[in-house]
């Protein structure tokens, strides 16, 4: 598929960054929006969850909308909307029967229901309040945000520090950067929760998008979405994406694993990342009424896709329109779930004196 950037987001331009407080966010403390702008491209974040808010962008014709489902409520940002766009830890996905064991000591995590502890736990990163401060590196610029976890949090070892990097260029590319340090060995995966919908937040769903994913193998999982047995090749089922094809195209069929998920909420094992660290194509993502497209490059070596198969219009964002099923889709890029209970997933474990690292850029443009 052609792609090319969108009218205005390949202007050569300064990325204008500012910030100013949301709404009373308990405690005494404020909400922090802060706002990256580059030609037509924006992207706002919060302070609350380390959020990716919203992205605006350009269709085929220039027309700007904003594409990521986002509520504006505060309630619903702590409530039924707590997940959209919010950098979720210290472990993305599922840990199987809230425990982990590292260095041979098992370590009790606070449970989410449903026999695993999802995204962190009941009070994960999303629902903390994170410091900021502006970047600047090069021609990019953005916000740093940064967290304390102490030790034991949620019941994982380790006091944890915590980065996340929001930078956009001047060709409207927004690259998210995670770093995190620890006192003891411990588990950390990181990702960014946000859903996406190329057409417009509110405007309908994404069943027509067409979807392609860097992977030959998934992460089949049992009814608590936690990963059994070895990958499966996903040729000749729903999960084959080597090809664009429409997202709704098989998300319909008897197949057991989209039956008892309701669609697609599965882990897709990326070809290998490259040895030196470089960011590379996970998803493509275009829409074909407006033309916009999304490309994901990520360090990580899976991407998590979600197709929103349990929303009931809890949320509603700026267009006033409740998100009912398949209002958009989440592309998680993340180590695969479960990993601290299989030892032939790539490793999630970092120790003292190590760094883990990992960059995940959101590329926008039209077809």
């Amino acid at each position: 598929m052609a792609q090319n950037p969108g009218p205005g987001v390949g202007a050569a331009t300064a990325v204008a960054v500012t910030h100013a407080p949301m709404e009373p966010g308990g405690a005494g403390a404020a909400i922090e929006r802060w706002t990256l702008r580059a030609g037509a491209t924006e992207a706002t974040v919060l302070t609350l969850g380390a959020t990716l808010h919203t992205v605006s962008v350009p269709d085929r014709d220039g027309v700007v909308a904003q594409v990521l489902l986002s509520p504006d409520d505060l309630g619903e940002l702590l409530g039924a909307g707590r997940h959209y766009g919010a950098t979720v830890g210290r472990y993305a996905n599922r840990i199987a029967d809230s425990k982990v064991t590292v260095d041979g000591v098992e370590h009790r995590l606070a449970p989410t229901g449903h026999g695993v502890t999802l995204h962190g736990g009941p009070d994960g990163f999303l629902h903390r309040m994170w410091s900021a401060q502006e970047v600047r590196e090069g021609e990019r610029a953005g916000v740093r945000l940064h967290l304390h976890s102490p030790d034991g949090d949620q019941g994982f070892p380790g006091a944890l520090d915590v980065w996340v990097d929001y930078l956009l260029d001047p060709a409207g590319e927004l690259s998210i950067e995670y770093r995190a340090t620890t006192t003891k060995p411990t588990v950390v995966n990181l990702t960014n929760h946000a859903y996406v919908n190329l057409a417009g937040e509110g405007r309908g769903d994404v069943l027509g998008h067409l979807l392609t994913v860097e992977a030959d193998d998934y992460t089949p999982a049992d009814a608590r979405q936690i990963p059994y047995g070895p990958y499966e090749p996903v040729a000749g089922t729903p999960f084959d994406f080597t090809t664009a094809r429409p997202i709704g195209e098989a998300i319909g069929q008897d197949h057991p694993q989209l039956v008892a998920a309701g669609g697609y909420d599965h882990n897709w094992v990326l070809r290998p990342r490259p040895a030196d660290g470089t960011a590379t194509r996970a998803v493509l993502l275009a829409d074909p009424l407006s033309g916009r497209t999304l490309e994901v490059l990520t360090t990580e070596p899976g991407v998590q896709i979600y197709t929103a198969n349990g929303f009931e219009g809890a949320v509603s964002g700026a267009a006033g329109v409740p998100y009912g099923r398949h209002a958009g889709v989440a592309l998680e890029t993340q180590h695969f779930p479960d990993s601290p209970h299989h030892p032939g997933f790539p490793s999630t474990e970092l120790r003292p004196g190590g760094e883990f690292r990992s960059v995940t850029v959101l590329r926008f443009g039209v077809s």
